[in-house]
């Protein structure tokens, strides 16, 4: 899943050829975000679809150009920066990651494109929570230091070295980095995105503050709609299964109890043992789970398997849920709003209920 050092010199090398075809498929750049106001002009390198999408949001009618890094479909957990994503970071004013450890091949890429810019960390005021490993991940832990317990011994200096070599490893990983999932989280990323817009010298700061604030009332329409959808569904009926833990947030804000996960953690590229996939066959039918979601970027190959052992539902392809990327433009999924509007209908749907009508300012997303 990281990007390995050897790739990133490779990469590297080849920046100048970039430079020559950084039109190509990975970096795209927003071209429909053209200068409509006078004055200097900005690139901004997003990215994740959804940070890339706030950031549209809150320069709209700004002389700023968006770059995204990944494409919709794209998996955060997998993604490899291509040469003219180096050639994009290198030349960007600004570089808005969506933060809380999902971008762990960021850090590389940056150093390696020459950007000595700032760095948005989208989630910084995010309260992050969830576990990053499933139970079997802990009882492994034990049994190692029971295992050692009773081998050879090891000092206490060892143990104080081994623990921060994986502190350090593993300090992005605090909590489910899937933050803008909950409309509540989505809110407070965009507002942090803007602050960092507002200090580029030369930029409307007042036009971003006001887009900021349009945005923010959208994000609380949609809050109220998704709310009063869910609370209308008795609470015991409230029960989810989906491909991996992408929705935690979202399922944490509205009160939706998380039965399980194919993949055995929130990264998508994890792939389930046979006892995991057997616990969760029991899970759905002990919680009579109807629906088995799955995700736009991942195969339903699994959720079909274990649909055939459960007669619950699989929810795929044009039902699937958008969660670790938006849709292609100008689709129901294109955007943040339309693609949360799109997997809370998919959700309530999952449960014997119907939606009530969209609002229509979120239905223009």
């Amino acid at each position: 899943m990281n990007l390995r050092p050897p790739a990133l010199i490779a990469l590297a090398g080849l920046s100048t050829l970039a430079l020559a075809a950084c039109s190509g498929p990975t970096a795209a750049t927003d071209s429909a975000a053209a200068p409509t106001a006078e004055g200097e002009s900005f690139t901004v390198v997003a990215t994740t679809t959804q940070v890339a999408d706030f950031t549209r949001e809150l320069t709209e009618g700004l002389n700023v150009e968006v770059t995204q890094l990944l494409q919709p479909g794209m998996s955060a957990h997998s993604f490899e920066p291509t040469p003219a994503d180096l050639v994009a970071l290198g030349s960007a004013d600004l570089v808005v990651s969506s933060g809380a450890g999902l971008e762990e091949w960021l850090d590389a890429a940056v150093s390696s494109s020459g950007y000595a810019g700032e760095v948005v960390d989208a989630s910084a005021n995010v309260t992050l929570s969830g576990s990053h490993e499933h139970e079997h991940g802990e009882e492994e832990h034990a049994e190692d230091e029971h295992t050692h317990a009773e081998g050879e011994e090891h000092s206490h200096e060892e143990e104080a070295h081994a623990e921060g070599e994986a502190h350090a490893e593993d300090e992005h990983a605090e909590g489910n980095p899937h933050t803008w999932t909950s409309p509540a989280n989505a809110k407070l990323m965009a507002a942090e995105i803007a602050t960092h817009l507002e200090e580029l010298p030369g930029i409307d700061a007042a036009a971003v503050q006001a887009n900021a604030d349009a945005y923010d009332a959208e994000l609380t329409e949609l809050d109220t709609w998704i709310a009063a959808n869910v609370d209308a569904v008795p609470e015991a009926e409230r029960v989810i299964v989906t491909n991996h833990d992408a929705l935690h947030y979202y399922l944490d804000q509205y009160g939706i109890t998380f039965v399980g996960s194919i993949m055995p953690s929130f990264d998508d590229s994890a792939e389930p043992s046979a006892a995991e996939i057997d616990s969760l066959i029991a899970e759905i039918k002990e919680h009579n789970v109807k629906a088995i979601f799955t995700e736009t970027q991942l195969s339903p190959q699994n959720a079909e398997t274990i649909a055939a052992q459960t007669g619950a539902k699989v929810f795929s392809g044009e039902e699937a849920l958008a969660t670790d990327a938006l849709g292609e433009p100008g689709t129901p999924t294109g955007t943040y709003v339309g693609a949360t509007v799109h997997n809370t209908q998919m959700i309530i749907d999952s449960w014997g209920a119907t939606a009530t009508d969209v609002p229509e300012v979120l239905a223009q997303q």
